[in-house]
């Protein structure tokens, strides 16, 4: 095979130097082709969500059908399943399966998987599972953005910059939260605060959050009303709330792993009928706790607005965990984003509850402990603390609580550290790769480019390059300090803050950028170009 003009050496660096108008641009085409999409994914599964509660609240006033609606489901099932089979990248959650695919070690088909993934998501989450959106939107974004940089023969090296604002776009989109999907890029995709990743995805997550307030409005997603900023005097309950989500977001995790290992071991049950048997334990639950169903949205919106009984919360709570690990371990395609939010808020009345009752603490704070919560939970599940602050403060509209949302936020992530934790995008990513048959496919003759971080006090820092064993089959062609750029030789000095340019085949990348990567266990993830 010839090397194409699009891929060589010469044009990827050449890109690089005068890439900056065409990311920005792109970015922007990308937030509305995304934003669009998601939009409109959005607006049927509201309609399907409904169609569901509509259909329980009947089934109530008309029990003898419910063996009808349980064959129905059944069905359902069956053509998830169906779906899952015929394209396995659909199944779950969707953002570890971008993570792969931006980290070379799986393949995507986008017109397979934005298909797959609108149709199977608007089913599953329609019918009752406890699903969140955001996943599959992130998804949507991503393969859409894949779409686009394979209609218009973008090259390699700047396809990983487009699909990860794809991704930023569609979360952006899921929640009207522009800030959150930058972030979310920034911190969780790439784990790099890199300046051309923020390039691509600023423009097509600003666009996407215009176009999905267009058709949503400006109103948050969560209108909780927060009468007062929590006193100073109350932050001793916030380390205590910290501590309690870390403990709880790690056994989240741990189920969350163990439901899919589960189902994964039960021979007798085929993938296509594996979301056919949540759907099943969604009719019992329907009738018990039809608030369980779903995402959730409409939940957290009843936590303000209702008084319930102790009781009630804590059995709910439970339910809604569970039910949660039964309907993402049948690979059913969903997100956990939306549903731990709701796990969180829950924890948080609770607990906003009990001081109430056993402490004398005014309620007028009790959704302040709600909001809070939903930050601790998330931050302690994905160890992203910094998007988990700026995405419920963008979801719930208010800024006067920045400072408690952090120290719940940094209270979690430490004791989640300290109970030895794993990202949970990062756990599915494993399983995912284990079980999924799309590995990606390089080419040795396409050239890309790698961008590693240089962190403070790791075995590269302040050491010059030709003191590093530096693996095969790559090349440091630069060095990205600030504003300045630099053409490196042997005696060049590494400072922390570089970013390391490196050129290398497609088909070596993956094993290059891991042995860069593992040449100091301090060092992060890098971004990737």
């Amino acid at each position: 095979m010839a090397l194409t003009k699009e891929n060589n050496i010469h044009n990827v660096i050449t890109w690089r130097k005068n890439s900056s108008m065409g990311l920005v641009t792109d970015g922007v085409l990308i937030g509305i082709i995304s934003g669009l999409i998601v939009v409109l994914y959005r607006f049927l599964l509201g309609r399907s969500e409904a169609f569901a509660r509509e259909a329980y609240a009947f089934l109530v006033q008309k029990p003898y059908l419910v063996p009808f609606w349980a064959a129905f489901l059944v069905v359902t099932g069956y053509l998830i399943g169906t779906l899952i089979k015929f394209e396995p990248m659909i199944s779950g959650s969707g953002i570890p399966q971008v993570e792969g695919l931006l980290l070379r070690k799986l393949g995507m088909n986008w017109w397979k998987v934005i298909l797959g993934k609108f149709i199977g998501g608007i089913m599953s989450i329609g019918a009752g599972l406890s699903l969140g959106r955001e996943g599959p939107s992130v998804q949507l974004g991503a393969a859409a953005a894949q779409g686009f940089c394979r209609v218009f023969n973008k090259m390699k090296v700047e396809e990983k910059f487009l699909i990860t604002s794809g991704a930023s776009a569609g979360l952006s989109a899921a929640f009207n939260a522009p800030l959150a999907g930058i972030m979310f890029a920034l911190e969780e995709v790439h784990k790099s605060f890199s300046p051309m990743v923020l390039l691509a995805v600023m423009p097509a997550s600003l666009t996407a959050g215009y176009i999905a307030k267009n058709f949503f409005g400006m109103s948050p997603a969560f209108s909780l009303e927060i009468v007062s900023v929590l006193p100073l005097n109350h932050y001793v309950y916030l380390i205590i709330l910290g501590a309690i989500l870390g403990v709880f977001g790690t056994v989240f995790n741990r189920f969350i792993i163990k439901s899919l290992k589960f189902y994964r071991k039960q021979k007798w049950l085929p993938i296509q009928f594996r979301p056919a048997a949540a759907l099943l334990v969604a009719c019992i639950v329907g009738f018990y706790f039809p608030q369980a169903l779903g995402g959730g949205h409409e939940l957290i919106a009843s936590l303000e607005q209702s008084m319930f009984p102790l009781g009630f919360l804590l059995s709910l709570l439970a339910v809604k965990f569970f039910f949660t690990m039964i309907s993402y371990g049948s690979g059913a395609p969903g997100g956990i984003f939306l549903p731990l939010l709701v796990i969180g808020a829950l924890t948080g009345h609770l607990y906003g509850s009990a001081l109430v009752t056993f402490l004398g603490v005014n309620q007028q704070y009790v959704n302040n402990f709600i909001i809070l919560a939903m930050v601790g939970y998330f931050t302690a599940i994905v160890k992203a603390p910094i998007t988990g602050v700026i995405l419920i403060t963008e979801m719930t509209g208010n800024f006067s609580h920045l400072l408690a949302l952090s120290v719940v936020a940094l209270t979690s992530y430490v004791t989640a550290d300290i109970l030895s934790s794993r990202p949970i995008y990062e756990s599915l990513l494993d399983l995912t790769i284990l079980q999924n048959s799309n590995s990606y496919k390089g080419h040795a003759r396409t050239k890309v480019l790698l961008e590693i971080p240089v962190p403070m006090g790791t075995a590269i820092d302040s050491r010059m390059i030709k003191e590093i064993n530096w693996p095969p089959d790559c090349l440091l062609v630069g060095i990205k300090r600030g504003q300045e750029e630099i053409i490196p030789n042997g005696s060049t000095v590494l400072l922390p803050g570089d970013f390391l340019i490196i050129l290398v085949d497609e088909l070596n990348a993956p094993g290059v950028k891991q042995a860069l990567l593992g040449m100091n266990q301090l060092c992060l993830l890098g971004s990737e170009r």
